[in-house]
């Protein structure tokens, strides 16, 4: 029960702990100043909505993401969802392609070399199916929460930050929702393809509220050390980078291989809800529909998607409240079969 628990755990956190989160641009997007509640509540929130999912796709055996969709929203309703997800994931995941490459360039490895690096190694990935995924995870997410944490509480006390909630400042607990919104999407779609793996209803528990602990606490570590730098944030396009300003050069270069590996996870997450959605529609082995997902993507990392982004990123935080409430909402309306 525990290995399964942490098995699915650490696969939620590679979900999550995507480039955007691992670099601090969406923490300090959504949260910064007056913050310690509102994380808090992102904490709860997101341990419950991994919960409700997960026990959705356990009870429903599922492969992929439509039935939970169908189970939260109804069947017409999922059909429009279903739509904005697979989108979803193509936007995000050719986002992935082309920041792995630029991130490569860094090291002198020039930019289209450092895509078709990223397609290698995900279509090998997937060789070994979800398993292959879920080993990714199980190895890159502790290295990365490691080195993430090592340098916040580092960085902490060499400043003196004393990690006090001031209870009569925490104006921007809003941010729990529409931060927790954000994020739904991915989450149903990853946890919804190892619904049949899922051998035990103690991993649902181990899973949820574990990430929910490990994920509320990272954010708040980092939000405080964030807090410390704010007026320099606006110099760094990666906030992470304005903590490691003081640190030596081999740091930076770590972290930029751990902020590459999470990048990589993204990307992955985003193959494996694609791949599992039409998967009984394509009888291929995994790693084959990988490879034609990648190779269709790859010539789209050349368009011009931060206007794009731009657009769609907001839209899709609107339609993702309503998946939340959704979500917040089942149990009460299937009390009694919960």
């Amino acid at each position: 029960m525990w290995t399964g628990g942490l098995k699915w755990m650490f696969l939620i956190l590679g979900t999550m702990i995507g480039a955007g989160y691992a670099s601090g641009r969406e923490l300090w997007q959504f949260f910064g100043d007056d913050s310690g509640l509102a994380i808090i509540l992102f904490m709860v929130l997101f341990s419950i909505c991994c919960y409700i999912i997960m026990k959705i796709s356990y009870e429903k055996q599922t492969i992929h993401y439509l039935p939970i969709l169908e189970a939260l929203l109804g069947k017409r309703l999922a059909r429009f969802y279903d739509l904005i997800i697979i989108f979803y994931l193509l936007t995000v995941t050719i986002v992935m392609l082309a920041g792995g490459g630029a991130t490569l360039e860094m090291f002198s490895i020039p930019y289209w070399a450092g895509i078709i690096i990223m397609i290698v190694l995900l279509v090998v990935l997937f060789i070994w199916d979800v398993q292959g995924m879920v080993s990714m995870n199980s190895l890159l997410i502790p290295l990365l929460m490691i080195g993430l944490v090592s340098v916040l509480i580092s960085f902490s006390l060499q400043n003196g930050q004393t990690w006090i909630i001031d209870w009569s400042k925490q104006q921007n607990w809003p941010a729990a929702f529409t931060f927790t919104a954000l994020n739904i999407l991915p989450l149903v779609a990853v946890l919804a393809a190892v619904g049949q793996k899922i051998k035990h209803k103690g991993e649902i528990w181990i899973a949820s509220f574990g990430s929910g602990l490990l994920l509320g606490a990272l954010s708040f570590l980092y939000n405080e050390s964030l807090l410390q730098i704010a007026s320099e944030i606006v110099l760094y396009e990666i906030p992470l980078f304005a903590i490691l300003q003081q640190y030596h050069y081999s740091m930076l270069i770590f972290m930029s291989i751990m902020l590459w590996g999470a990048i990589y996870t993204t990307a992955a997450s985003g193959i494996l809800g694609l791949t599992s959605r039409f998967r009984k529609r394509i009888s291929l082995p995994l790693w084959i529909m990988t490879l034609l997902l990648l190779l269709v993507m790859a010539p789209l990392t050349t368009v011009g998607f931060s206007t794009l982004v731009a657009i769609l990123y907001p839209l899709y935080g609107l339609l993702n409240l309503y998946v939340l409430a959704a979500i917040l909402l089942y149990p009460i309306a299937n009390r009694y079969k919960w």
